[in-house]
């Protein structure tokens, strides 16, 4: 039973309210003071408090301060005859749930109640029973997808529901997680299926570019990202800043989304496929050069670094940017910022105004980072134990970092942005033994080397890497990828790396939320 105070000096001619409170299941306790407002919710449990404004002693607005002082989360609704606007700030300053105007009807007070006492609850009946009602058609979409539109909108659509459903603490989280890997499974035969054939031009390139013209039509790719959607804009003499944020997923975008749109609108939202592996020193590389890593490796080898050499692996970005731009016979001038600490953002944000190239980009590493850190520390897992943890720790970050100033500035400024990602991220669970010799790479997502070997069917072998524009370190070697949550570990250390790296966000194989990655242009508002 949800308990209900009211304070009114006035008490009595609310008799009829209270009778009919009591008939719909509330229990009510009537005090004639602020004071005795203050005490009642002192001495019990209250659910939410119904406060006159004009009272003797304690008027309405100090007895509403002394409740928020003691009781930050308790809702309190203030009832009152006037319509002054100086009261109703003064209420509202106070963090008020709500203002009523005598007179008030039994309507408008069970509205305020299923307002502010139930509207968890009936957040998560509603979101329940239109998840059960959709439940068939989004197994409908994964059961009949053939083609990478198809895929796409079965990743806005599970992360959709994924956000809603964490929100309201809903309890077919479970069943969603179910759908999911289903949808996984799925992704990855059609990945097994027609990933080679998007790479069949003779320049390795892709012959079809429609995305998802076919079930084998090649998507837009990480090496499309600046033909396809920054090009244009500088052609029509655009202000643009390219922002890639690093491992940062499709309902991470979301998920910080509405702190964006006070200085942004949503021009257009695309998903779009990142190469294999879905790791920072192929895909982001691509993404700069507008090249496979295997055309990288033979135009420019200067720039490519192989597989083992972490210090280094995206050392050359800002360089790649040029030769990408000297082969289109584009002279459009640029900077490029690597933003790894929260001094050197601001520093960024300094020199914004003063900067004079119509084309600017910024890679952002925080979320690579707090993916890492999770792994690494044990305060960080407690943290950001799930899902949905791991997106509430994202929106907060964004939220006090001197990224979101970033963004405000850039806006100001008027700046088209292009926000995007190199990959998206993983939540791991179920480890998967590979053999593989000692120089091997140590990424749990995909392994390249010679001579691997493994008994899972759930693997996605690449033998020909070329076929694929993937360089080989060695004439044998092969790329072996995990689809799903799995994740690798070797035979004789299983037990702990199965121990060590289960739920842990990981990046490099296939599966939706690492493959399937937004491209969002911004209009400064």
């Amino acid at each position: 039973m949800n308990t209900i105070v009211w304070a009114d000096d006035e008490i009595d001619l609310l008799k009829p309210y209270i009778i009919y409170l009591s008939s719909k299941g509330y229990e009510v306790i009537p005090v004639m003071s602020g004071q005795d407002a203050i005490d009642a919710c002192r001495q019990q449990a209250v659910d939410i408090v119904f406060l006159d404004e004009q009272m003797p002693g304690l008027s309405g607005i100090e007895t509403l301060q002394v409740l928020k002082e003691a009781h930050p989360e308790l809702p309190v609704v203030m009832i009152t005859k006037s319509e002054e606007e100086r009261i109703m700030e003064q209420a509202i300053g106070q963090k008020i749930a709500d203002y009523l105007i005598k007179p008030v009807n039994p309507s408008q007070i069970l509205m305020c109640l299923k307002k502010h006492v139930h509207s968890k609850q009936i957040v998560e009946e509603h979101t329940n029973a239109n998840y059960r009602q959709e439940f068939s058609d989004i197994t409908y979409m994964i059961n009949t997808a053939r083609t990478f539109d198809e895929f796409a909108a079965i990743e806005r659509t599970l992360t959709q529901w994924e956000l809603r459903l964490q929100d309201a603490n809903s309890s077919m989280a479970e069943l969603l997680a179910m759908q999911r890997k289903e949808a996984n499974a799925a992704f990855a035969k059609f990945i097994r299926q027609n990933y080679e054939q998007w790479f069949t031009s003779p320049d390795g390139s892709g012959a079809a570019q429609a995305a998802g013209s076919g079930a084998n039509g090649r998507p837009m790719m990480s090496t499309d990202v600046f033909k396809r959607a920054v090009f244009p804009l500088l052609d029509a003499g655009k202000k643009v800043f390219v922002v890639v944020v690093d491992n940062f997923r499709y309902s991470q975008w979301k998920t910080i989304q509405p702190l964006l749109s006070e200085f942004f609108t949503v021009q257009d939202e695309q998903l779009y496929s990142a190469i294999l592996p879905t790791a920072t020193q192929y895909a982001r590389n691509a993404i700069f050069a507008g090249l496979m890593p295997l055309q990288i490796q033979k135009q420019y080898p200067e720039y490519w670094v192989e597989e083992g050499d972490e210090e280094t692996k995206n050392k050359f970005e800002k360089e790649l940017v040029g030769t990408m731009l000297q082969r289109f016979r584009r002279r459009d001038e640029y900077t490029y910022f690597k933003i790894n600490e929260s001094d050197f953002c601001e520093k960024v944000i300094r020199q914004l105004r003063s900067l004079q190239t119509p084309l600017n980009i910024a890679v952002v590493n925080f979320i690579d980072m707090l993916s890492h850190s999770r792994t690494d520390s044990k305060m960080m897992r407690e943290l950001a134990p799930d899902e949905a943890a791991y997106h509430s720790l994202t929106l907060s970050w964004f939220r006090h970092s001197p990224i979101l100033e970033f963004f405000r500035q850039t806006a100001a400024l008027g700046y088209e942005v292009i926000l995007t990602t190199d990959h998206g991220t993983i939540r791991v669970a179920e480890p998967v033994q590979i053999v593989a010799d000692k120089n091997t790479n140590t990424n749990l997502r995909y392994k390249v080397g010679k001579s691997l070997s493994f008994q899972s069917r759930n693997i996605f072998e690449i033998v020909k890497p070329e076929r694929v524009g993937l360089p080989s370190p060695n004439l044998s070697s092969t790329y072996a990828f995990c689809t799903g949550s799995d994740f690798f570990g070797y035979p004789n250390n299983f037990n702990y790396y199965a121990q060590y790296y289960r739920d842990t966000f990981q990046h490099g194989g296939v599966s939706m939320e690492e493959m399937i990655i937004p491209l969002v242009h911004l209009l400064p508002k």
